[in-house]
């Protein structure tokens, strides 16, 4: 990743948090939650990975490919499961922008930067600043729906800790932090 050393491995300690959270959801609750949950681990390791300083850890020529086939294969299976759902279609953008941010690292596209062609000097490229749009969008409205409605609900049925539903917004408000702040650096 580009930029300080100390915002990036913040960054890989919170995505791959975040992915061992959606580990331990896997463990329960129905099977398309159980999906979800193991898309939601793979592209959280997957930002962890992406995200480690190219100070620590220079990338090799190969893993801008690695990245972008492993989103790629993602996205296309969230294409897949997006007929059952809407949810799947931001799997599919969140994959597809990662691919995107693959493809735009040092020595991702025949050592350009893929991403950066088509702009003028001191610009932002169109499809960054969509995505950075897209992903602002994302993080205030699950972060709106975490807030506490006010109204006080009848008695609640004891859920265990993995199945609640506030736990699956929190891991995909924080990766969608994640990829705000990964995007900024494209």
């Amino acid at each position: 990743m580009h930029g300080p050393v100390l915002p990036g491995w913040l960054l890989v300690a919170l995505c791959a948090a975040t992915g061992a959270s959606c580990l331990l959801r896997m463990r329960g609750g129905p099977a398309e939650a159980r999906g979800a949950a193991a898309g939601e681990a793979v592209m959280g390791f997957g930002m962890a990975a992406m995200a480690v300083p190219a100070a620590f850890l220079a990338p090799s020529p190969w893993t801008a490919a690695v990245y972008a086939v492993v989103f790629g294969g993602a996205a296309l299976r969230a294409l897949w499961l997006a007929r059952g759902g809407a949810h799947h279609l931001h799997h599919a953008v969140g994959s597809l922008a990662m691919v995107y941010m693959a493809l735009s690292m040092p020595g991702g596209a025949a050592g350009t930067h893929a991403g950066h062609e088509g702009h003028a000097a001191g610009g932002l490229p169109p499809l960054t600043g969509a995505l950075l749009v897209y992903f602002a969008v994302y993080v205030l409205s699950a972060g709106a729906r975490l807030l506490p409605s006010g109204t006080a609900g009848g008695p609640t049925l004891a859920v265990s800790w993995g199945a609640r539903p506030e736990l699956a917004l929190a891991c995909r408000l924080s990766m969608g932090i994640a990829m705000l702040a990964m995007l900024v650096t494209v």
